[in-house]
């Protein structure tokens, strides 16, 4: 009788967990970034989350899959709100790691990837250079809802795993959207929903639907150096002019408005062009002359 109680718990621990809403959890930081945990402890509110993150920190790795990925996956043990979580560390980049928690970590397809919650925001042109909305685009290309969330930052946080920063009105605003994703189906043409939170948020903050701006956010700076053959990485900072963008914009939501942007992103890449129209114009013999 003893092991037909054990049995009978097991199965109905079973079939509460495969109830649950199965949401992966990633980011471009790493598997040590406090934004990512955040964000889990905070998503572990509405459903069963699996936690899948790069080994190492991959910021700006936009959706790249490098041959030079080992793959390997490594379990380690989370405390999180006094709970030990079991998560996975991926050699691989955002994207690659999203992969790898699809096909082989997690017991089914997720019903949710969250990407984030990355240190500084991602807004403006540059959103593709982005691992956190890599991850999110990867995930969407593979059929599943998902959301990507940043926080603004300074600069100097970028690429840290810095204590200062407060991730408690960005987590809020993690399970509040994907909440909604879980729960309502999104438009056809939307396959990510990118949230960005300025760094002042509360969660009575309001947040805007927005659309991508075409302004430059961030600008490539050159490299210091006094020689090609020495090292030297592009840099980057804040464009003077990163303000100079439509009210209805993200830029100038969380930058000028101090709201919460919510843009709708689509893996459809092709331009808004009338395509007949732009045949005429390919076809109008400029090229034979």
């Amino acid at each position: 009788m003893a092991i037909c109680g054990r049995i009978e718990q097991v199965m109905e621990s079973t079939r509460i967990f495969m109830e649950k809403a199965q949401i992966l959890l990633t980011n471009d930081d790493g598997i040590r970034s406090p934004g990512l945990w955040s964000a889990a402890a905070a998503l572990s509110e509405i459903g069963y989350v699996h936690v899948a993150a790069p080994r190492e920190q991959y910021s700006g790795a936009g959706r790249s899959m490098p041959s030079t990925s080992d793959g390997t996956i490594q379990t380690k043990q989370v405390t999180v709100n006094g709970k030990v979580w079991t998560v996975f560390s991926v050699g691989g980049t955002p994207a690659q790691t999203v992969q790898h928690a699809a096909l082989e970590i997690l017991p089914r397809k997720p019903d949710l990837v969250v990407s984030g919650i990355n240190y500084g925001e991602n807004v403006g042109n540059g959103v593709t250079v982005s691992g956190t909305v890599g991850a999110a685009l990867e995930a969407a290309s593979l059929g599943i809802p998902a959301l990507a969330i940043s926080l603004e930052t300074e600069l100097s946080h970028h690429l840290s795993y810095s204590t200062e920063v407060d991730f408690s009105a960005a987590a809020y605003f993690s399970r509040y959207f994907a909440r909604l994703l879980l729960n309502r189906q999104m438009p056809e043409d939307v396959h990510v929903l990118k949230v960005d939170v300025p760094s002042d948020a509360k969660a009575e903050t309001p947040w805007m639907v927005t659309r991508l701006s075409m302004q430059r956010y961030f600008e490539a700076v050159k490299p210091d150096r006094h020689s090609w053959d020495h090292a030297g990485a592009v840099g980057y900072r804040l464009a003077e002019a990163r303000f100079q963008a439509p009210e209805d914009s993200d830029v100038y939501a969380l930058g000028v408005k101090r709201m919460v942007s919510v843009t709708p992103l689509s893996l459809d890449l092709t331009s808004r062009v009338k395509l007949d129209e732009m045949e005429a114009l390919l076809r109008g013999g400029i090229a034979d002359k």
